[in-house]
């Protein structure tokens, strides 16, 4: 069961500049105020199942969830991540289309459903925030469909701990220079679950980029990237496009 979080001041909110409330002004960040709360998930914890009804939308503020889908026959896929400062859930629908699983200890900051819904139409600029989130994660599900398409093992390893690294440095989380410390927060058989690959081919992978020089490991979950310019090269992309190069 979801435990009840602690109180996150706006203004220390860690996400606040990415987050769905980032072009807020002072009066609108009141009425958000008003109807949100925090609620805290332990690593391993399902969020929602798909198809239950969800009464609330919210703010991914730390951790990261996985988004799987399970066939008819049992299988499962992996189809997203969302990282800090993400949207779970879609006003004007009730339910969740997707498993929402906690892969690592996670916090939300809530809103209730209805009301934030309301609020919409009053708060111009939560909903235009809320759209160019919506374009951004359509963008990123292309990219991802020719990671997952196109791209050999190894580029897809690269991708994928760039777009960690992007995120984290877009939220402060680690310093846009120098060597960057990646606390991962999938186990290599997420990741290869993710990736479209086997288990033996993703630690063939980063056992090749350690041997290499351009990753570091620091325990199972660690990652140390000493240049992310080198590991941007290993996308196979032909521009970083990232606020950490």
């Amino acid at each position: 069961m979801a435990q009840h979080a602690a109180e996150v001041e706006c203004a220390d909110c860690p996400i606040r500049h990415r987050a769905v409330c980032a072009k807020c002004e002072p009066d609108e960040l009141d009425r958000l105020e008003q109807i949100k709360y925090y609620r805290h998930y332990d690593q391993g914890q399902t969020i929602a199942w798909a198809g239950d009804e969800m009464g609330f939308v919210a703010s991914v503020v730390r951790g990261v969830a996985t988004l799987s889908h399970t066939l008819a026959d049992g299988r499962t896929q992996m189809v997203g991540l969302l990282l800090p400062s993400d949207f779970i859930g879609r006003p004007g629908r009730t339910t969740s289309p997707y498993d929402v699983t906690a892969v690592s200890d996670v916090t939300l900051c809530c809103f209730r459903r209805k009301p934030f819904e309301d609020l919409l139409v009053s708060t111009p600029h939560v909903a235009e925030r809320l759209l160019i989130m919506s374009l951004d994660e359509l963008d990123a599900a292309r990219e991802w469909m020719l990671i997952l398409g196109r791209k050999t093992a190894r580029e897809k390893l690269a991708s994928l701990l760039t777009i960690i690294a992007r995120r984290e440095a877009s939220i402060g989380l680690i310093r846009p220079k120098g060597p960057i410390v990646i606390d991962l927060p999938l186990t290599r058989e997420a990741m290869a679950d993710y990736l479209g690959l086997t288990l033996e081919t993703v630690s063939r992978q980063i056992s090749a980029l350690k041997g290499e020089g351009i990753i570091q490991l620091d325990g199972k979950r660690r990652i140390l990237v000493p240049d992310i310019g080198r590991l941007v090269d290993e996308t196979g992309d032909d521009m970083d496009g990232g606020i950490v190069a």
